[in-house]
This record gives structure tokens, sequence and C-alpha cells, in this order.
């Protein structure tokens, strides 16, 4: 698998949304999940998961929080970021997520509906001094406990647009029984043909990547 970005920017990635996650939260005392909500909502997590240089390495997680604030119109005092030698809990959540979606290449909205928010990796603070390798094992654990347990990303976006698996089938042309495969997973949606997920995604009013497992 391709990481997100280039290597180069990683550190400041990290750091910069480690900085962030502790601003918001510590500082401006925002729920976690709630503002990581904002910072994906915002369309600044997009940017950021994809490398752009402005987001990843250009603005400090200072910056990164109010622009996030910014473009979601929440309002909020502005304070001056407590700088301090420690980093806790929050800075490291915020700097080892930004590793795992490297790594992995995923979108931070689906690496938090499947079960890794901002609250749960706190939980996982007892990995901060472990190797990040541990910290992806042990969040890769976590996403594919989240995904056996809740139905697939067809099946969501289906019943939220009031289509019947029959409707679907005729809007899209892909067989019912191949839209009840994908939902019960028992055939992977990721392998699909092209031309399947493109008139899935049409007939749904969506994007790809929001289907996708």
């Amino acid at each position: 698998m391709m990481n997100a970005y280039s290597e180069l920017y990683l550190d400041d990635a990290m750091q910069n949304l480690g900085d962030m996650v502790d601003y918001a939260v510590c500082d401006l005392g925002f729920d976690p999940d709630e503002f990581f909500g904002w910072f994906i909502s915002s369309g600044i997590a997009s940017r950021f998961e994809k490398g752009n240089p402005k987001y990843v390495g250009g603005m400090s997680g200072y910056e990164l929080a109010d622009a996030v604030l910014t473009a979601t119109n929440v309002s909020y005092e502005k304070k001056e970021p407590l700088y301090s030698d420690f980093k806790g809990r929050e800075y490291w959540a915020g700097w080892i997520l930004a590793y795992y979606q490297w790594i992995t290449n995923q979108r931070f909205e689906d690496i938090v509906k499947d079960g890794l928010t901002l609250s749960t990796v706190f939980s996982m603070y007892i990995l901060h001094e472990a190797d990040v390798s541990k910290f992806v094992e042990a969040a890769n654990e976590v996403i594919a406990r989240n995904k056996e347990n809740r139905k697939s990303k067809l099946s969501e976006i289906r019943k939220s647009r009031g289509f019947t698996q029959q409707q679907l089938s005729d809007a899209s042309g892909v067989t019912l029984r191949m839209i009840q495969l994908y939902e019960q997973r028992q055939n992977d949606i990721s392998k699909a043909q092209v031309n399947v997920v493109l008139s899935l995604a049409k007939a749904l009013g969506c994007e790809i990547e929001d289907i996708i497992e």
C-alpha cells in the first residue's frame, strides 16, 4: 500500500496535528470528538490527508485549529497556546493519528467512522512509549472489530437515501443479488468492477469512496 503523501512531510504533519488537538482540547476546552468532526467537515482534513503542503507543513497546529473553527463558523475566544515541554495525551493522540492516516492512506472520515475516534485514541495512551507499529496493530484491531459489528457503507448510504435493495438495483442496473452480496460483505466491493461501483455511486448520489470499504 502506498503512503498518503511523501515522507518528507510526515514529521511536520504529525507535530502539527498533535499541536492542533492539544490546543483545541486543552487550551480551548472543546470536546475532542466534536472538534475532530469539525476538522473533517471543514474540508481541511481532506487537504491534510493528501499532503497539501499548506496544511501539513505550512501552518502551525494553532493555525490549523483556527482554520478549522473559522471554516465551520464555530465562535470561540482566541487564546495564545500554552506552550509546554511536556506533550501529553492530547498531543500524542493527534500525533499518532497523523501517522496512522499516513501509513494506511485512509481518509480521516473513514478512520473515525470505523471506530478510531479521538477519544478512543486517548484510551490507547498506554502505547505512547511503544513503537508506532504497536499502535498501528492495535488500531487495525479496533477498526476490524467495528467493521464486523456495523453495516456496510453501501447498506448505510442506501438506507439514508431511502432506497430498498430492489430500487437501488433498478436505478443502478446492478443485480439485486450482487447488491445483497456486497452489503453482507460476502463479496468485497473494493474488488468490484469499476463500472459497477460507478453505477452504484451515481444512483446513490455519492462519491465512490463513500461506498468502498
